[in-house]
C-alpha cells in the first residue's frame, strides 16, 4: 500500500485508535490511524493522505489498521476511462431533470431534513440516525478547507439529494452523500456518483475517490458497479480485473 511521505510524518502527528466493535462486519474488531487536518497545509496533506487511502470525516482522516483483517479496500474511478453501464445509462436518463448546484460546506434546514429522513429510512440502527442537527452540521462544516456540497434538485426547487466532496488535487473524494428514501426506483445515489464523475470530467480532474469497498458488507460492496475501478494494493493502485 502507498506509503505517507516522511516530511508529512514529521510534521504531523499520527495516533492508533483503540479496539472498537466493527460498523461493517460482525464480530471484527476495528482501529485506526489517524490524524488531525489543521494548518495552512491541510489542502496538501488531504490530497496526500487519499491517495495513501486515507479517508476524512470531519476534521480527520483516518485508515484502518485493523488486526488480522484487510477487509476494507481504498477505491477510486479513473475518470477518464469510465463509461457508465446500460444500468447506470437508464439512471443517468431517470434522473435528466435534476440540476446539481454547488454550495458552501455550510449546514440548512433543508439538507438536515432529507438527511434525517435518509438515516431513519437506510440506518436506523446506526449512531447517525440520532445525529441531531448540531452533529450533523459538524460533520459538514468541520475540515471542510476544500470542501464542496453538491445539490440536487427537481425542477420545481426540491432538495432530493446532496453530496458533500472534498476538491483534491488529483479528484474529488466522495465524503458523504444522502438522498430522499421515497424514491427508490430513481437510484439517486448511483446518479449522485455518476454526476461527480462527470464533474470531475469537466474540472479536467483524473480520479473520483469513494472511500472503501468491503466485499462482505451490502452497504458498501456496490462501489465495484463504476468500472473500470482502481484499488489501492501493496504496489499502488491498479485497476481490478473484471468479473
Amino acid at each position: 500500500m502507498s506509503v505517507i511521505k516522511p516530511e508529512v510524518a514529521r510534521l504531523h502527528h499520527f495516533f492508533r485508535s483503540g479496539p472498537m466493535p466493527c460498523p461493517y462486519l460482525p464480530g471484527r474488531v476495528e482501529r485506526k490511524l489517524f490524524t488531525r487536518l489543521n494548518g495552512p497545509d491541510a489542502g496538501e496533506l488531504n490530497s496526500m493522505l487519499s491517495r495513501a487511502g486515507f479517508r476524512r470525516s470531519h476534521d480527520i482522516v483516518y485508515r484502518p489498521v485493523c488486526p488480522g483483517c484487510q477487509a476494507c479496500v481504498p477505491v477510486r474511478i479513473p475518470v477518464e476511462r469510465f463509461q457508465p453501464n446500460r444500468t447506470q445509462r437508464k439512471v443517468l436518463n431517470q434522473n435528466r431533470t435534476l440540476t446539481m448546484t454547488e454550495s458552501p460546506p455550510v449546514e440548512t434546514t433543508e439538507q438536515f431534513e432529507v438527511f434525517r429522513r435518509y438515516q431513519r429510512s437506510r440506518h436506523a440502527d446506526s449512531d447517525m440516525a440520532r445525529m441531531a442537527r448540531a452533529d450533523y452540521a459538524a460533520m459538514i462544516e468541520e475540515g471542510s478547507t476544500s470542501a464542496r456540497m453538491f445539490e440536487f434538485r427537481e425542477p420545481a426547487g426540491r432538495l432530493v439529494g446532496a453530496i458533500l466532496s472534498d476538491r483534491l488535487a488529483d479528484g474529488f473524494s466522495a465524503v458523504y452523500s444522502f438522498y430522499d428514501p421515497a424514491e427508490p426506483r430513481r437510484s439517486l445515489g448511483t446518479y449522485m456518483v455518476l454526476a461527480l464523475v462527470e464533474q470531475a470530467r469537466r474540472e479536467a480532474l483524473p480520479h473520483v475517490y469513494l472511500g472503501y469497498w468491503i466485499a462482505d458488507c451490502r452497504k458498501m460492496a456496490y462501489k465495484i458497479w463504476f468500472r473500470p475501478i482502481e484499488t489501492l494494493t501493496e504496489t499502488g493502485w491498479r485497476t481490478l480485473p473484471a468479473v
